[in-house]
């Protein structure tokens, strides 16, 4: 993961060096050559994600391609403040490993689930949640609104079974369990929000040089207390991810770079509104075909 990126561009490569300094450990032999298991450690896998994120961000300046606008989704939102110049990368790298080793800690292994609900409108999965929550007295609740077709549940294991069930019978397509260390963005990470908090306190933040989506809104913020305040409720709240996008598009965006491993948000981007233009960038491929995409844009 980011391998080909420090190859070819010494901006990445400084990049990881950077995440290896900051960490106090080798982050860049762990994203390059694994083991695997040691990378899919919540605290191991936020801090490569957002170092991968960077990088790309890093190496698509250098080729004079600037955001005016940024949004991430949950730990996509702290690399997105890295961009706005809200938080250093350094501190932003200590701050999510200290993120997912709380949430690691939030929930007991085995008793918290997560499941992406499939071709039902929002509002009857955010019904089913409260109905399941009432039946079993446990926490469930949606936890990303991606897409017009896709809610992801998060809670207790059996509540979110039972919710999964209510969405079925409610009309859904499908309700997926997800192979996830633990139940992000519910109530059950509230220990989890807390350290964020007490993280959070210790930095000095600037206001964001451009605005930021926050996920826990939907708004876009523009102050380091907004930015402080957004990061810190993000951990239990929901992810209203089309909230983000329509904020962008109301702010004038036309064309949407996903930087970082995958394209996963291009893919919701194009759910949410078709006739938007996504690029992404996660290697020199990727980077060639995401210039040329910008060059017919323009």
């Amino acid at each position: 993961m980011g391998r080909e990126l420090a190859e070819r561009f010494p901006v990445a490569a400084q990049t990881f060096a950077e995440a290896d300094e900051a960490l106090g450990f080798s982050l860049s032999r762990l994203c390059f050559e694994g083991p695997e298991e040691d990378l899919k450690l919540t605290e191991n896998t936020q801090p490569a994600i957002m170092t991968v994120s960077v990088a790309a961000w890093r190496v698509l300046a250098e080729h004079g391609i600037e955001p005016v606008l940024a949004a991430g989704h949950s730990l996509g939102e702290w690399s997105a403040q890295v961009a706005a110049g809200t938080i250093s990368f350094a501190d932003a790298l200590r701050s999510v490993k200290a993120r997912g080793h709380a949430m690691q800690l939030a929930v007991p292994a085995g008793q918290g689930a997560m499941a992406a609900v499939l071709s039902l409108a929002p509002e009857l999965v955010v019904e089913a949640c409260k109905e399941a929550a009432a039946e079993t007295g446990l926490v469930v609740q949606a936890a990303n609104l991606n897409s017009p077709g896709q809610t992801v549940i998060s809670g207790a294991l059996a509540a979110v079974e039972k919710a999964s069930a209510l969405c079925k019978a409610k009309g859904a397509r499908r309700a997926v369990m997800l192979p996830v260390s633990a139940p992000f963005h519910c109530a059950l990470m509230q220990p989890a929000q807390e350290e964020v908090a007490r993280v959070l306190a210790a930095l000095t933040l600037a206001d964001p040089r451009i605005p930021v989506a926050a996920n826990v809104s939907g708004g876009l913020v523009t102050t380091a207390a907004a930015a402080q305040d957004a990061l810190t409720r993000q951990v239990t709240g929901a992810v209203r991810w089309m909230d983000c996008e329509q904020a962008l598009v109301g702010a004038g965006a036309e064309v949407f770079i996903e930087v970082g491993p995958g394209k996963v948000l291009c893919g919701l981007l194009k759910q949410i509104d078709p006739a938007l233009k996504s690029l992404n960038v996660e290697d020199a491929g990727s980077l060639e075909a995401a210039l040329a995409g910008l060059a017919d844009a323009e």
